[in-house]
């Protein structure tokens, strides 16, 4: 007769004891050793959590006020964002929270202004970190995608807006403001020294995906988690965005208003149509 072998699911993030009368509830929960609801809870700040959880250490005072800073920075994009457009589309339509918030992450996901090209700019900071000459050779060319089935080419400098005239004012002041919380030397203090000689070589200015890349290389995430990352931090703007534009409905919605023509609308009183 064969030995039942139990599964166990390896992680050194969660660890669980069982209650006394419920194997299957747990009593207390553990995050990188600490206890969640009786130590974190009520003690610790979301993103002193927040970085628990991802770095498996507890951050420093400057390291939590860089996460929260840089939080938010990025909590709402904004309408002219496409991943928050994505929300508002499925939000104007009658879709449900989640569909809203999976098609802001489906694009905001990509390579022009989202998270994958987070992920390319703090390779960047990997390869070349505070070397200036390194930067100028890295930034003459694009970067090769090593996963042609998943990304097309690349078709300008990760971090960088390809399509601006000037540095926009809120990437700057976010840049300013998080270049005072990370320590020196840092890529964000480096990055706000040398900006102007980066986009010199680039040949347009940088965008919030290179402030981001640079918060998160500062915060020793590596590229993988500085884009889980990324996508998260951006949820709150798509969320409201999508709520609000269900409530004013399609007819005020310009992209779906100007593209339907409907002869006998069930939504209008009779003698309307």
């Amino acid at each position: 007769m064969s030995e039942h072998k139990a599964e166990v699911i390896h992680t050194e993030i969660w660890e669980e004891e069982p209650e006394a009368d419920n194997p299957f509830a747990a009593a207390r929960c553990f995050c990188s050793g600490y206890d969640v609801y009786g130590e974190i809870l009520g003690k610790a700040s979301w993103f002193e959590y927040l970085f628990l959880l991802f770095k498996r250490e507890r951050p420093t005072r400057k390291q939590a006020q860089l996460l929260e800073g840089l939080a938010i920075a990025l909590a709402n994009p904004g309408p002219r964002d496409h991943s928050v457009r994505a929300a508002m589309n499925a939000g104007v339509g009658g879709s449900g929270a989640a569909s809203a918030l999976m098609a802001a992450l489906a694009v905001g996901a990509g390579g022009y202004g989202g998270a994958h090209e987070v992920a390319l700019a703090m390779e960047g900071w990997e390869a070349c970190g505070l070397d200036l000459e390194s930067w100028r050779k890295r930034l003459k060319k694009l970067p090769e995608q090593t996963r042609a089935d998943v990304w097309p080419e690349m078709e300008h400098q990760p971090g960088f807006d390809p399509h601006g005239a000037s540095c926009p004012t809120p990437i700057r002041q976010t840049l300013a403001h998080l270049a005072q919380l990370s320590p020196d030397p840092s890529a964000l203090s480096w990055l706000l020294a040398h900006r102007s000689s980066l986009e010199q070589v680039v040949g347009y200015p940088l965008a919030m995906t290179g402030v981001a890349a640079a918060a998160l290389h500062d915060l020793k995430l590596e590229a993988r988690a500085g884009e889980a990352l990324f996508l998260m931090l951006r949820l709150p703007g798509a969320a409201v965005h999508a709520l609000e534009q269900r409530d004013y409905g399609w007819r005020r919605y310009p992209f779906f208003r100007d593209g339907l023509s409907l002869t006998d609308d069930p939504g209008l009183p009779a003698g309307d149509a």
